[in-house]
């Protein structure tokens, strides 16, 4: 076995038994390749591989630190946050920032596919991993359709269900389906950055998403932003073979 996979395995090894904890920096090339006794570029390659699989990150000019553990985010038909969390390990929670009736503006009208100015429900959520803060998603529903949504006793099964899908199948046995969801990059704004405990020039993703029922209407226009370093998010497609 090459020299640098076995230091690679002795370096993950570490990292497992907590001799190298989350977030902390490694010593430098220098000292794991006296460490190690080989030279430094075989140290490097070591690195490398361990970067490429998600272990390491290298921040150019300060080091090599051991890189959080992300996570593996699924997007398809069906919303299932909760659940892909937990299959992962974490405890995933929700908490509520806002619950408010606001105006359709022109991104939140050509959404919904609704009037300019109509009145739609804003519910906006801190989503938790770990206790962690890992995403702000702000949802927006047509009062049209929904027009006791807002309701205190609604909100209450809201909180008490931590998902929007079983709140919807719940109250108004409404199918909650994903249509579409478009993926981009920007850095964080200041009120996002406060709550995801991120630094004003962090970049994020945010995702838009539509949602729609069974038959096809738009019940939902959904704007999230996620941490980049800490969110890997990829698609599914949804096969009917018969």
């Amino acid at each position: 076995m090459p020299i640098y996979i076995q230091i690679a395995d002795m370096l993950r090894e570490n990292i497992h038994q907590g001799v190298y904890e989350i977030g902390e920096q490694l010593p430098t090339e220098t000292k794991l390749a006296e460490q190690f006794g080989v030279n430094r570029h075989t140290l490097r390659q070591a690195i490398a591989l361990l970067k490429n699989e998600g272990w390491l990150r290298v921040d150019r000019g300060k080091g090599t630190f051991v890189a959080t553990k992300t996570i593996r985010y699924a997007i398809g038909k069906r919303v299932r946050y909760n659940q892909t969390l937990k299959a992962q390990g974490w405890q995933a929670r929700f908490q509520l920032l806002r619950v408010l009736e606001v105006p359709a503006d022109h991104a939140i009208a050509k959404g919904l596919e609704i009037a300019y100015g109509e009145p739609v429900a804003l519910i906006e959520r801190l989503g938790l991993a770990d206790e962690e803060p890992i995403s702000v998603g702000t949802g927006y529903f047509p009062l049209k359709r929904f027009p006791d949504l807002l309701n205190p006793e609604n909100i209450e099964i809201l909180q008490a269900q931590q998902s929007i899908s079983q709140f919807l199948q719940q109250v108004y046995r409404c199918d909650h389906i994903r249509r579409s969801t478009c993926v981009s990059a920007r850095l964080v704004q200041p009120q996002d950055a406060k709550w995801l405990q991120l630094p004003r020039n962090q970049p994020i993703l945010l995702a838009e998403s539509v949602n729609v029922d069974d038959t096809g209407n738009i019940i939902e226009y959904g704007v999230t932003r996620l941490r980049g370093d800490r969110m890997e998010l990829f698609f599914e497609n949804d096969l009917d073979i018969s």
